[in-house]
């Protein structure tokens, strides 16, 4: 899949590209519900850390380290360290559906060992997961768009009401505002399902996943995971 960011160029795009499965607009609202659900799962479970927005991370990494707090900066540079491997992995197999399953399978396994393993080890794997699937997961129709922050996706929101060359402008916009919605939805509900079932919550995004990835297999079968 391309993983280019936008252009004017994107237009020429064939249809059965651009309006492809995956870069549907319900898919990406499935998945960045799910990457606004993990930020608050992994904030309040394991630790005040981030899996998916990396910017969190950064900040408080650069925090602990000026204030020689060394363990707790470490406890924010391995998720970093990680999620640029799944990243790195994603990119370069280009294999969408084996990434978004590969997710499931690490989220599931977190699940299920919540309590039996370190919280960093969780916390690795949650990173791991999540970059595979936002690494393979960049386009919306023909815009890019990012699952697993919201910032941007106001600016591609701003840039494409601010745009006067594009007669698809007002929905190019309405999609980016969708999925910031979405990724506050998700971190919402994250919060208040993290409080009450604690592991068991994640069953709720790897739901997600699941039904992004029964979307996107839907009308090209299973030829990119087999």
């Amino acid at each position: 899949m391309a993983m280019q960011a936008a252009s004017p160029e994107a237009a020429a795009e064939p249809l059965v590209e651009v309006y492809a499965p995956e870069r549907s607009l319900l898919v990406a609202s499935l998945l960045t519900m799910s990457g606004g659900f993990l930020d608050a799962f992994t904030w309040l479970s394991l630790g005040g850390v981030f899996a998916s927005s990396q910017t969190g991370n950064v900040v408080f990494l650069g925090i602990d380290a000026l204030s020689g707090q060394w363990r707790q900066a470490a406890h924010h540079l391995l998720p970093i360290v990680v999620f640029l491997l799944g990243a790195s992995i994603a990119i370069r197999i280009q294999a969408p559906l084996r990434c978004l399953v590969a997710e499931i399978v690490c989220l599931a396994a977190v699940m299920l060992f919540l309590h039996r393993i370190p919280d960093p080890v969780a916390i690795l794997g949650v990173s791991f997961g999540v970059a595979l699937q936002s690494a393979s997961f960049r386009r919306v129709e023909r815009w890019s768009y990012l699952s697993v922050t919201v910032t941007g996706n106001m600016l591609r929101a701003i840039e494409q009401f601010m745009s006067r060359s594009d007669r698809e402008v007002p929905h190019g916009a309405g999609a980016m505002l969708v999925l910031c919605l979405m990724f506050l939805f998700g971190a919402a509900v994250g919060g208040y399902a993290t409080k009450r079932l604690d592991a068991a919550s994640l069953a709720v995004p790897i739901a997600l996943s699941t039904c992004a990835l029964l979307l996107c297999q839907r009308n090209r079968g299973w030829r990119d995971i087999g």
